[in-house]
């Protein structure tokens, strides 16, 4: 292999920049020419490669968003819109792809290897932390903690009315980042897509802690649950409990902002182990780090098995938001 390229895709997350530039030096570091692919699937399909050096990736460890830019491409989902990006591999000489995002991303370079024999390796890298096999994507810790910063500011001022707060955070499909949050940041309660809420029992935990002399409730809301938008489940509550609810959507805030160490390290981590499995032949494969080590997952895992919540953070919830 003497050219390898990178590209983000799909949602951008905290940390892509600092895989890209783990990438990139780890890779010129091995004798490797790197060539960025600006606007993910979609600049590829445009032909938008650039060549990339150490300079190229000064300074960007610690931005939020992807240097390299992202998009969505609907083009990519065709078999003929694949062949045409195998095409534009091999008119810039790119022997391999990494590829950071999240299992939508990973579908479409699983497809790309099978058609075309495109050598690809994925980075995880996704707010929602949803892909299986690992136990955190990059941009995840960031994440968790911008939505903790802001329920606790929220607290304040649900404490200073004695209101119920409903704080809807990202996780379209997924209650990672709700069920992380609302233990942290000390919510009452969570809603999220994977389990079945009951709005009348949710009623009487509310009620039953205000008995308790508790001046304020969070409840922390995934936006893919069952229920409804934050703002009707909090106006259900307030007419069943005649009491003041308000609803807060935290939304895209979450997706930016620097980094945390956790989010630097991890994201660096896996940009250098995705280059030494590139080159070891781990094509079709996704890296990740599980119980402190750095693993390699087939890509099509990452979509045709369900990562699972951790069923204890509910267990603690439960005796800790009362």
């Amino acid at each position: 292999m003497n050219r390898l390229g990178i590209l983000t895709s799909g949602g951008d997350a905290p940390g892509m920049n600092a895989c890209i530039r783990a990438v990139v030096r780890h890779a010129l570091n091995e004798g490797l020419e790197v060539m960025g692919i600006r606007r993910g699937y979609s600049g590829l399909l445009a032909g938008e490669v650039v060549k990339l050096n150490f300079r190229s990736v000064a300074n960007i460890i610690q931005r939020g968003g992807t240097i390299l830019e992202t998009s969505r491409c609907a083009d990519f989902l065709k078999p003929e819109g694949r062949r045409d990006a195998a095409v534009v591999l091999e008119q810039n000489g790119i022997d391999g792809l990494v590829i950071v995002g999240g299992d939508g991303s990973f579908r479409g370079a699983s497809a790309l290897m099978e058609e075309t024999s495109t050598m690809v390796i994925g980075v995880p890298a996704t707010i929602d932390n949803d892909v299986y096999g690992i136990d955190y994507t990059i941009g995840f810790d960031t994440a968790v903690n911008t939505a903790m910063e802001a329920i606790d500011k929220v607290r304040d001022t649900a404490d200073a009315f004695e209101r119920i707060f409903f704080v809807e955070v990202m996780g379209r499909d997924a209650g990672f980042i709700a069920l992380q949050v609302a233990v942290a940041a000390g919510a009452a309660e969570v809603i999220v897509p994977e389990q079945k809420t009951d709005l009348d029992q949710l009623c009487r935990t509310l009620s039953d802690n205000f008995k308790r002399g508790k001046r304020s409730n969070i409840v922390v809301v995934a936006e893919g649950n069952k229920l409804g938008h934050s703002l009707q489940i909090a106006q259900y509550v307030e007419n069943r409990l005649n009491t003041s609810c308000r609803a807060c959507v935290l939304g895209h805030l979450q997706r930016g902002g620097a980094p945390t160490a956790k989010d630097r390290v991890l994201a660096t981590r896996l940009g250098a182990a995705a280059v030494e499995g590139i080159l070891k032949g781990k094509h079709g494969h996704m890296v990740g780090q599980r119980n402190g080590q750095v693993v390699y997952v087939p890509m099509r895992e990452t979509w045709e098995k369900k990562k699972e919540l951790a069923v204890h953070l509910f267990e603690s919830l439960k005796v800790l938001g009362k």
